[in-house]
């Protein structure tokens, strides 16, 4: 069983993961009994929170093995594709809540969103924003999620044991305020993908374009458009604001609830390298 470097790291971090991938070849020979699957080699030999493979069902049909290791963003990952049910994510075909391994949909031809120009992202990920607030609307049961304010104060627990490092206190404290300010319950909260980038949405047959991945929590809606913002690096450098306000305007969310979202990210996400002082630039063109 091919365990990629990275994902090895990332076990080595708490006891539950280390624990987790010792037990990762009986559980791989289990759901392959259980399931009746031929798997195929991993797909990503760099995978970081997870081990994903193709298969091939007994009826001959292709699907994809994600094992996923435990992390507190993902942990309602399951739930979240049963909710969405296929509408825009893969489907989800079979599922071990214990352990956390998926039996999914496979996409294929499953090329990246990221082979297309980022202004055909933007367009496709507007669109399934679009998708997932419309199927919250018409859905119940979000009182099964996480609210987006467990997550982050992870994060700014993070950012504040990272102080020292910090290269603009003030600019720093004032995303912290406005994490803490935006993320509070609102009626209107809905539920998030959170981590919905062009990385995270394959080309499908199904339909054009299927998200995976999803780190469902219950929040505002507005947060769900930075996590692509935050990967079109160039562009937001540029003129962050035109950036923002055109996908805002995409996705028919307001433009100064992304701007401040987008502000507090690049401002106050805990990162390994604070000397890099390109999102400190990016929070000064965007700061309230």
């Amino acid at each position: 069983m091919i365990i990629s470097s990275q994902l090895a790291a990332n076990c080595q971090k708490t006891s539950e993961r280390t624990i987790w991938l010792e037990s990762l070849p009986v559980l791989l020979e289990e759901l392959t009994d259980r399931w009746s699957l031929r798997v195929g080699p991993p797909f990503d030999h760099s995978g970081t929170c997870s081990w994903v493979a193709p298969v091939i069902r007994r009826d001959h049909a292709p699907a994809v093995l994600k094992l996923a290791m435990p992390h507190m963003e993902g942990e309602h990952e399951i739930e979240g594709l049963r909710f969405w049910n296929g509408n825009p994510t893969v489907k989800l075909i079979e599922a071990d809540d214990q352990s956390g391994a998926m039996l999914l949909e496979r996409c294929q031809p499953g090329t990246s969103l990221r082979s297309e120009p980022e202004a055909s992202q933007d367009e496709v990920i507007a669109r399934m924003l679009k998708r997932i607030r419309s199927a919250n609307s018409q859905s119940r049961g979000l009182q099964q999620f996480r609210h987006l304010s467990e997550m982050l104060e992870v994060w700014q627990r993070g950012t504040l044991a990272q102080k020292q490092n910090w290269p603009d206190a003030g600019l720093v404290h004032q995303g912290l305020s406005i994490f803490e300010r935006l993320s509070r319950p609102f009626p209107t909260n809905t539920l998030l993908a959170t981590d919905l980038h062009a990385g995270n949405v394959l080309r499908a047959e199904r339909e054009p374009w299927l998200m995976i991945d999803p780190k469902p929590f219950v929040g505002d809606a507005a947060f769900d458009v930075v996590q692509h913002l935050i990967n079109c690096e160039v562009r937001l450098r540029a003129d962050p604001i035109a950036l923002v306000n055109r996908v805002a305007g995409l996705a028919e969310i307001d433009p100064e609830r992304a701007r401040l979202w987008t502000f507090a990210r690049a401002a106050a996400d805990p990162r390994e390298d604070w000397n890099n002082v390109l999102w400190i630039e990016i929070a000064r063109k965007l700061a309230p």
